[in-house]
C-alpha cells in the first residue's frame, strides 16, 4: 500500500498504546476517515479528542469478543465512510499466571478478545475489504507468537493462534488485493500488563515498571508497522529481542526455550 490518502482504517484497540498510535499515525498519512474501536469508551473519547479536527472519525464502543457487535460494525463504518480498506486487529489483553494459578474464566475471557476478535474482525470485514483495489488486514500477534513463555500459557496460546490464522488467511487471499500482515512486537510501553489479570504469586508492580522504562514507545511500533505495510510486508518482528528470538528459534530450536525459562525464573524470583 503506497499511498494511504482517501483509505479508511479500521483499528482496534484504539483507545491506547499501539492502537492510540496508529490512529495519529494514519492520520498523519492523509487517510480520508479512521474507525476507532475499544472497550473503554473514556480512552477512547480522548483519542476522539486529540485527533478532531485533523481526520473524519466515527467511534465504536464495544467489547471485539462480542460477536453481534462485531458483525455489526461493518454497517456501521459503511454508514459513515461508505468504504474500508484498512483492518487493524490491534486490541488484546493479557493474564499472567502458572496454568494452574490461572482461572478457566480468564482464559476464556483472553482467548475472546485476542484470538475471537481477531478471526470476527476478519471474517465480518472480509467481503466489504474485497471491494477495495488495495486492501490489508494487519493482526497483532507478539513475540510470544514466536516462543511458549513460562506464566504465559493463554497469552502464548492466542498469540501462536492469531499467527497461523494470519498466514492461514494471508494463503487464501494470495491473489486477491487484500494483503495479510501478521505483527510480533516485543515489549511495547502499552497499557497491557497495568491493565492483565495476573496470579498472587505474579509480580505484577515489577512486570509493570518493568514496562514503563525498558519497552518501545508504542509511537515507533506504529511507524514501523505504517512502512511494512508500504512495503507490502507479510510479517512484521518489532523490537530488538523480536528479532533475536525468531532468529535463535531457527537456528538453535531447543536452546532459547532454556533460556526463557531460566530467564523467567530469575526475574519472576522462582527458584
Amino acid at each position: 500500500m503506497k499511498d494511504f490518502r482517501d483509505r479508511v482504517a479500521v483499528i482496534t484497540g484504539a483507545g491506547s498504546g499501539i492502537g492510540r498510535a496508529l490512529a495519529h499515525n494514519l492520520a498523519g498519512q492523509g487517510v480520508r476517515g479512521l474507525a476507532l474501536v475499544d472497550v473503554a469508551e473514556a480512552r477512547l473519547r480522548e483519542v476522539e479528542r486529540e485527533l478532531q479536527g485533523l481526520v473524519r472519525l466515527s467511534i465504536h464502543v464495544l467489547d471485539v469478543s462480542d460477536r453481534a457487535a462485531m458483525q455489526a460494525l461493518p454497517d456501521a463504518v459503511l454508514a459513515t465512510f461508505g468504504r474500508v480498506d484498512i483492518l487493524v486487529n490491534n486490541a488484546g489483553v493479557a493474564v499472567a499466571g502458572d496454568l494452574e494459578e490461572q482461572s478457566l474464566e480468564d482464559f476464556e475471557w483472553l482467548i475472546g478478545i485476542n484470538l475471537w476478535g481477531v478471526v470476527y474482525g476478519c471474517r465480518f470485514f472480509l467481503p466489504h475489504l474485497r471491494r477495495s483495489d488495495d486492501a490489508y488486514i494487519v493482526n497483532l500477534s507478539s513475540m510470544f507468537g514466536l516462543i511458549g513463555i513460562p506464566g504465559q500459557s493463554s497469552y502464548c496460546a492466542s498469540k501462536f493462534a492469531v499467527r497461523g490464522f494470519s498466514e492461514s488467511i494471508a494463503a487464501e487471499l494470495a491473489d486477491t488485493s487484500i494483503k495479510v500482515m501478521s505483527v510480533h512486537p516485543g515489549g511495547i510501553a502499552t497499557n497491557i500488563a497495568k491493565d492483565g489479570r495476573f496470579s498472587e504469586r505474579m509480580p505484577h508492580a515489577k512486570i509493570v515498571r518493568f514496562f514503563e522504562k525498558h519497552a518501545m514507545p508504542p509511537e515507533r511500533c506504529a511507524e514501523l508497522m505504517v512502512r511494512a505495510m508500504r512495503q507490502g510486508r507479510s510479517r512484521l518482528l518489532v523490537t530488538r529481542e523480536s528479532h533475536v528470538t525468531d532468529m535463535a528459534k531457527r537456528l538453535f530450536p531447543r536452546l532459547p526455550q532454556r533460556w526463557v525459562a531460566k530467564g523467567s525464573k530469575l526475574f519472576l524470583g522462582k527458584r
